[in-house]
Order: C-alpha cells, then sequence, then structure tokens
C-alpha cells in the first residue's frame, strides 16, 4: 500500500490527443495573465479587505497585505518553474504525482476543488452585496431571503437564519457555467475585456480616493491588541491568513496550460506578471479605502462602497464600484469555473476519478461534463453557505498545495537535475524553504473550527480515494502487469 501512494509519474506532459480529442492551445502570454489577474482581483479587493481591518488588523491591513505576497511570490516561482517542466492543466496536482508520489497527489487535487471550486463560491455571495447595492441605488429591491444565506457561522457555530437561499449568487454562477461550456476561446476573451475594464476602474477609485484620504484613520496603524487575533500583531498576522484568499488565482494560468500556445515561456510570464500587478492594486487599494474611513466601519459585505458613503462628494463613485466589483468578482468566479474541470479532466486520465471526467465535447473541445459538475457545486455552495466559513476553507486548501509546489521544486532539483526548465526559481533551497514555512505560519492562524472542517474534507477525500482511485489507477495497473 505504502508503495503505491509514495508512486510518482514521470515528469513530462502527455501528449494532448492521448486519450481523446485536444483540447485547443489558442492562450498565449497576454491570455494567460488576464487570466491569472482575473482569478485574483475580486473578492480580496472589493470584500475581504474591509473584513480583515475591521476584525483584524486596522490600518496594518496594508502589511497583511504585503506579508500575504511575500508568502505568495515564493510560490509563485516556485509555479513557475514547473510549469515550464510539466505543461499539463493539472497544476499543483500534477506537480505533486511528479514529486512526493500518488497519495500526496490525491490530497493536493482534493484540496484544489476547494481552493477552485469553494473560492468561487465565497466571490459569488461577495458577488450578491454589490449587486443588491446597485439595485437599490435605483430603486430596485429584492427581499432578503432571496439575497442571504440560510446558514451562518456566529460565535463558533452554525446557526439558520431564516433567508431561502442566495438567488444572485447562483444566477450568476449559472450564466457563467453556461460560458464556459461552450469554449475557452470564448471565455477568455470575455475575461480579457473584463480584467481591462475592472483594473481600469480599480485605478479611478485610488487615484480619486487618495485626494479624500484622511492620514487620522491611518492611527494608530498597528491598533492595540484586544485579545486573540483582534489588532496588534496577532491581528495582522491573521489578517494575513485572511487577505491570502486575495491572491488565490494567480497559480490558474497552470490549468490552462494545455491550451497555451508556448507554455514553457508563456507560463512562468502569466504567473508571475499577474500576481506582480496583483500586488500593486491590492496595496493601493487598502491604503486609499482605510485612509477613507475609520477601520471599524468597513466590515460590510461591501466596504468599498462603505468607505465612499462616508464622502458626500465622492457619491457618483458609487455607481462605478458597483459596476467595477460586479465586473471583477464575475471574472474572478469565471476563472475557476474554468481552472477546476480541468483538475478533474487530469485526475480522471490518471484513473484516480471515473472516465466520465476525462469527456472533451467534440465541438467546443471543452471538458463540458466537468464544468457542469462544477457549476452546479458552485451554485449549490453559494447558494447555502456565508462568505465568512466559504474564505477560510479556501485559504487552508490552498496553503497546503502551496507548500507541496515548494516542497517540490527541491525534490526535483535532486530527482531529475537535467529535465529541461525554461525557468529556474533563483537561490532555490532559501526561497522554497521560506514558501513552505510561511505557509505553516499563516496555516496555524485558522480557528479550531477550520481545522474541523478541513479534517471531515480530508476523510471524504480518504473514502473517494480508498473506495475508487485506489483500484483505478493508471499508474498501479502499469507497474502490475508483467
Amino acid at each position: 500500500m505504502l508503495q503505491q501512494l509514495l508512486a510518482k509519474k514521470a515528469p513530462q506532459a502527455e501528449p494532448d490527443d492521448a486519450h481523446g480529442p485536444a483540447l485547443r492551445r489558442t492562450l498565449g502570454p497576454w491570455g494567460l495573465t488576464a487570466l491569472g489577474i482575473g482569478a485574483v482581483i475580486g473578492g480580496g479587493i472589493f470584500v475581504i479587505t474591509g473584513v480583515a481591518a475591521a476584525d483584524h488588523a486596522g490600518p496594518a491591513i496594508i502589511l497583511s497585505f504585503i506579508l500575504a505576497a511575500i508568502c505568495s511570490t515564493f510560490t509563485a516561482l516556485c509555479y513557475a518553474e514547473f510549469a515550464s517542466m510539466i505543461p499539463v492543466s493539472g497544476s499543483a496536482y500534477s506537480y505533486a504525482y511528479a514529486t512526493l508520489g500518488e497519495g500526496a497527489a490525491w490530497f493536493i487535487g482534493w484540496n484544489l476543488v476547494l481552493e477552485y471550486g469553494v473560492s468561487a463560491s465565497a466571490v459569488a455571495v461577495s458577488w450578491t452585496g454589490y449587486f443588491v447595492s446597485l439595485l437599490d441605488h435605483v430603486g430596485i429591491h429584492i427581499p432578503p431571503a432571496l439575497t442571504n444565506a440560510p446558514l451562518d457561522y456566529v460565535d463558533g457555530h452554525l446557526v439558520t437564519t431564516g433567508a431561502l437561499f442566495n438567488l444572485p449568487a447562483v444566477g450568476i454562477v449559472l450564466a457563467l457555467t453556461w460560458l464556459c461550456y461552450v469554449g475557452i476561446k470564448e471565455s477568455t476573451g470575455i475575461n480579457m475585456a473584463m480584467v481591462l475594464l475592472k483594473v481600469a476602474l480599480i485605478v479611478v477609485v485610488i487615484v480619486v480616493g487618495a485626494k479624500h484620504i484622511d492620514t487620522s484613520n491611518w492611527h494608530p496603524f498597528i491598533p492595540e491588541n484586544q485579545g486573540g487575533d483582534k489588532y496588534g500583531w496577532h491581528g495582522v498576522l491573521r489578517g494575513a491568513a485572511m487577505v491570502f484568499f486575495a491572491y488565490i488565482g494567480f497559480e490558474a494560468t497552470s490549468t490552462a496550460a494545455q491550451e497555451s500556445k508556448n507554455p514553457q515561456r508563456d507560463m512562468p510570464i502569466g504567473t508571475l506578471a499577474s500576481l506582480g500587478i496583483c500586488t500593486v492594486l491590492y496595496i493601493a487599494m487598502a491604503a486609499v479605502l482605510t485612509g477613507l474611513t475609520p477601520y471599524g466601519e468597513l466590515g460590510t459585505a461591501e466596504p468599498v462602497v462603505t468607505a465612499i458613503r462616508s464622502h458626500a462628494e465622492l457619491g457618483w463613485l458609487r455607481g462605478v464600484v458597483e459596476v467595477g466589483a460586479l465586473i471583477g468578482l464575475s471574472s474572478v468566479v469565471l476563472v475557476m469555473i474554468i481552472a477546476q474541470p480541468r483538475i478533474f479532466m487530469i485526475m480522471g486520465r490518471d484513473g484516480l476519478l471515473p472516465k466520465v471526467f476525462t469527456t472533451i465535447h467534440p465541438k467546443y473541445r471543452t471538458p463540458h461534463i466537468n464544468t457542469v459538475i462544477t457549476g452546479l457545486g458552485i451554485a449549490l455552495l453559494a447558494a447555502v453557505f456565508p462568505l465568512n466559513v466559504l474564505g477560510d476553507l479556501t485559504s487552508m486548501g490552498t496553503l497546503i498545495a502551496f507548500c507541496a509546489v515548494c516542497a517540490g521544486v527541491l525534490i526535483l532539483r535532486k530527482t531529475a537535475p537535467d529535465l529541461p526548465r525554461t525557468f529556474r526559481v533563483p537561490w532555490a533551497p532559501v526561497i522554497c524553504i521560506a514558501g513552505i514555512l510561511s505557509c505553516i505560519a499563516l496555516l496555524f492562524t485558522m480557528s479550531w473550527y477550520n481545522w474541523t472542517l478541513m479534517g471531515a474534507w480530508t476523510v471524504l477525500g480518504v473514502i473517494l480515494y480508498m473506495g475508487y482511485g485506489w483500484k483505478h489507477s493508471r499508474l498501479r495497473k502499469a507497474s502490475s502487469q508483467p
């Protein structure tokens, strides 16, 4: 049993047509960069920033973003090296399979479901807040029973809210699922347009808002600790773990490797460029929000709107923010619905999931069945669960996957030193170890409740692997043949 759990795949990509129709290679470096920005800029700027500032870090949310960016940069460099070596769509799952073995690969792949699927649900819930605000702005009101989750997490317990389900979140997820169903070129084309528009709108908010900053709102920069992770340096670190959710998605470029025209060259460019652009925008927006209004007032579903409301002369900017938020959050959900089905596809090709997950649509050349499954799952989670549960779960799954990627680079430097690498992590031992330690540090800021949910998720994954993947693994079948 241990031998199979540690069995590794050769670190090379399979031919696209090895299992039927190939995915279309339509993406260049700009398309991949836009894919990364589309995945990253959304919930972090428009939702998580306010909650993390109000509840944990105060104005020092800026430091939280910097710490999370440093952690993400270590990992992004490792992703870039892997993407240049193993240009397949499995992201951290494929990298773990080549370095840590099948057991770790399954665990990482299962956690990627949290990263892509659950994060899309969290962002869809955020989308509802801005959608409702925009409708209220024009005099249209949706009953709260149809815009809130029926469950909430309060004082360590799940409680019922009396709401039916989050209808707007379900609607946007299903609409974007259809778009992903009909083609990667159409999906990424629309994503490119949304990325350009939302970045422009964010820059407008930063430039205009900077002129109205009251620097007294930044004092004290690190509020005195009030116990636990509420303010102080403990709060800054907890804030970093929360806003780490904002950086999730820069590695989504790696899931489109088999749709990239030149993955060895373009994947590192897309990964690192998208992270760099987003980091600058995040830090600037955090400074503007905490400068416009006292940090304690930012813990709302639409903190950017909250900050603007505190300045009557910026009333005209509210509509810009709401439209920008809706576009930004939509592009995040879109990229996650693109990414998750491709993880399922690679796992299915390895035999760890049923063959139905390997199906490619003969006309649209997309993993259409996986896309439908992903869309329906995201819609269900968004309909039922609140943002505070979904956000932290997403960060945990991602941090675990990032640890595996950082470790994997060091392992392949030893086991496959001659494998062609068009990009190499500089000072690899230092960068990789720093990436692992920073991810572990952020993991230990999570609450016991999040660890309990992660434990339950892991047990479910083990049951699925032992019940199906163990028996049907292509690697196991190949090794058992004479």
